[in-house]
């Protein structure tokens, strides 16, 4: 799980906007309109986001798929410090 973390977040282009999205449904789970009115990100553009963290067991949604509530896999609170290693780094 650390490697695909550091990969999701990372490797590839919108890993600030994941770590963002992670920030926020740690803080409290929310649907993805939530998400974009929070964060200030275009919808779809939060949608891709979920289905990165979701095709890769980072986040999880619960319910119909408009009004789905996304919160961290218990995999990726297992490993949670990584995390907060790669937000640390980012953010140097």
């Amino acid at each position: 799980m650390e490697g695909v973390l550091w990969y999701v977040l990372t490797g590839t282009r919108g890993g600030e906007n994941r770590i963002r999205l992670l920030d926020a449904i740690d803080e409290r789970p929310r649907n993805a309109n939530q998400l974009a009115e929070a964060l200030d990100l275009d919808y779809k553009t939060v949608r891709h986001h979920l289905d990165v963290l979701v095709d890769n067991d980072v986040v999880k949604k619960s319910g119909d798929d408009y009004g789905a509530v996304y919160l961290p896999t218990q995999q990726a609170r297992d490993h949670w410090h990584v995390v907060e290693e790669v937000s640390a780094e980012v953010e140097a």
